[in-house]
């Protein structure tokens, strides 16, 4: 059994994690297949936006119990070198160039924040719960906490990566760690509505303005990022979308890529 599932319809991406069994909890293997699954699916031509979702009652607790009984006899390059390819996973995942929404059906533990965290957008249901748990093992969420406490804020970190407590959806939302907090029963309407959003926007525009909040997002405000702002939007108004959106939006009618 594959321990992911991909689909593209109507140009959205749904990789889903397939191991229900262990509550999608991540391997080595699940690593390499989630890292090469963002590598191409955001180089394809046909996806607009990526959804990350789950089978079974839990998103992803964590790291798998049989891993983890492995990397306890690694040695320190061992670990370097294991920790190396989640770290490669995160940041793929993060800086894909197609927008990215994490569809929380159920827990996430422990490294699955990371992966909730790495998106650009999460929709949760009610009734999940959050966990940062990895001191409770002696451990720390180093590898995940460039996205986690980018998510969350260094406060709300403080307290969630030091106590392990276990926090609802309703705190989640409250601290910034979702955007959206809805019944099971709406949460695929939820998702839906935010890649009909993404899919509705011009394309080369959505992957600009990923890219504008990643080099701008808590980067000190001097000449060199007004600078990289103004050519940002120079360069858009010139592109081939800028006019064509302009364009269409002067002659009231559907921009291209919306046609058809």
């Amino acid at each position: 059994m594959s321990s992911l599932l991909l689909d593209v319809t109507g140009g959205i991406a749904t990789v889903t994690l397939n191991r229900a069994d262990v509550r999608n909890a991540f391997s080595d293997t699940v690593i390499a297949a989630l890292t090469q699954a963002f590598t191409d699916l955001g180089a394809r031509a046909d996806v607009r936006a990526i959804v990350l979702a789950a089978q079974g009652t839990a998103f992803c607790a964590g790291a798998d119990l049989n891993w983890m009984r492995r990397m306890a006899d690694y040695t320190r390059d061992e670990n370097l070198a294991d920790a190396a390819k989640l770290a490669e996973m995160l940041r793929v995942i993060f800086a894909c160039p197609k927008p990215t929404v994490a569809r929380v059906q159920g827990d996430v533990y422990a490294g699955g924040m990371g992966l909730v965290a790495a998106c650009d957008m999460a929709v949760s249901v009610e009734t999940a719960g959050f966990c940062l748990s990895e001191v409770k093992l002696g451990l720390i969420p180093a590898t995940i906490s460039p996205y986690v406490i980018r998510a969350m804020g260094a406060r709300a970190a403080h307290r969630y990566f030091l106590t392990a407590e276990r926090f609802t959806a309703a705190e989640a939302h409250r601290i910034g760690f979702v955007h959206e907090v809805v019944t099971l029963e709406a949460l695929d309407a939820k998702v839906a509505e935010l890649t009909w959003a993404l899919a509705s926007a011009s394309p080369n525009a959505v992957r600009a303005c990923k890219q504008l909040v990643l080099d701008v997002a808590e980067r000190e405000i001097n000449a060199a990022l007004i600078a990289g702002t103004v050519e940002g939007i120079a360069d858009i108004r010139a592109s081939d979308e800028g006019r064509e959106g302009v364009q269409s939006f002067l002659q009231k009618r559907k921009p291209a890529w919306l046609a058809g």
